[in-house]
């Protein structure tokens, strides 16, 4: 069992890798046009929320984990709070991809959500390289 939920704990963190490639997929937004523009956030959208069940997987397969392992408290608190900082994040930047999309569609400027969308990409990036480094450094 234990062999099993390391498998999907790794298969649910190469998933989240999509995070690493979306600040650089939202910096190639700006040099689109308004249906490209709009197009890409559409894409990013569904990617996103395809990411979010592997967070599902994260966090039940890092529960289990974590219960059988012999782990420092403050590692756990720290992952943790990563883990739940990457999730909360994730699913804040629905709303600008969303607005990118209708303000698009609306024939509207996007440039707005767009510079949002990409301070939270860089965040969720640098949070995801935290919860990386702290995997494999445990203490």
């Amino acid at each position: 069992m234990y062999e099993a939920m390391v498998l999907l704990h790794v298969l649910g963190a190469a998933g989240m890798g999509f995070y690493i490639v979306l600040p650089i997929m939202l910096g190639g937004a700006s040099k689109s046009t308004g249906a490209g523009q709009g197009g890409l956030a559409s894409g990013l959208l569904t990617a996103n929320r395809i990411v979010q069940y592997f967070l599902i997987i994260q966090l039940l397969t890092g529960g289990y984990l974590m219960t059988k392992g012999d782990y420092a408290v403050i590692w756990m608190i720290i992952v943790t709070v990563l883990f739940l900082a990457i999730a909360a994040l994730g699913g804040i930047i629905s709303k600008p991809l969303k607005l990118i999309v209708s303000q698009i569609q609306a024939g509207q400027s996007a440039t707005a959500p767009i510079n949002k969308s990409k301070v939270m990409s860089l965040i969720i990036l640098v949070l995801y390289v935290a919860t990386i480094f702290f995997m494999v450094n445990r203490f």
